[in-house]
């Protein structure tokens, strides 16, 4: 057993020597209580092979958790910069989302909305920032899905700076309603990371989640 605990020590210090210092120190001090224990065990009853090799594989399971916590921070950092690299190229894209606002591309106008199931009749009203109607539009019959609309603005008052035309839309299947959300277009000016991921700071959205985009135009 002398013999043994001999081996198992010098080649244990051997190997402790080329780790970094603080798995050293965690290495150096398992070997201390290893050999504590070898030492003041019952000359009767002392450790088997298998013993030692068991608390060998304890202190390599926890360098080895040391060792991945490390690996996980460096990934995550690198993961970070990735991020923010992919933002920085998110600039000055077009971005459709949730939202009732006509965007507006010379005397054109532009909204969306998504159909939960197929209308026959489907209105689009026009509204000013005061909620006014300036103008009704009839797309008669579309299935489910996504649908664009494109609204002639020219004849429309222009707006002040920081005002949009906003939409409204009523979707019905005979005398039944049909659930439909309300998209729009807008455009990502900046980029920042946070703790959950991209947010895109938008042109009249505000910032919004990376998750909240449902395509890049």
């Amino acid at each position: 057993m002398s013999t043994i605990s001999a081996v198992s020590g010098t080649t244990a210090t051997r190997a402790a020597s080329a780790q970094p210092q603080d798995e050293r120190a965690t290495t150096e001090g398992f070997l201390k209580l290893l050999v504590t224990q070898m030492q003041n065990q019952d000359p009767l009853n002392p450790m088997d092979n298998a013993q030692v090799t068991t608390q060998i594989a304890q202190i390599n399971t926890v360098n080895g958790i040391e060792k991945l916590n490390t690996t996980m921070g460096t990934l995550a950092g690198s993961f970070q910069q990735m991020q923010t690299l992919q933002g920085a190229a998110l600039v000055g894209r077009t971005v459709t989302l949730e939202g009732n606002r006509i965007a507006l591309d010379g005397s054109q106008g532009q909204g969306g909305f998504e159909l939960s199931g197929t209308a026959d009749r489907i209105k689009v009203e026009v509204l000013s920032p005061a909620g006014r109607v300036v103008d009704t539009l009839e797309l008669g019959t579309l299935e489910k899905g996504r649908h664009g609309f494109e609204w002639d603005a020219s004849k429309a008052p222009v707006l002040a700076p920081g005002q949009d035309y906003r939409f409204k839309v009523t979707a019905t299947l005979g005398n039944v309603p049909v659930t439909h959300a309300p998209l729009m277009r807008d455009r990502i000016e900046s980029v920042t990371t946070g703790p959950h991921g991209l947010v895109l700071q938008t042109q009249r959205s505000g910032d919004i989640a990376q998750g909240d985009v449902l395509a890049f135009n």
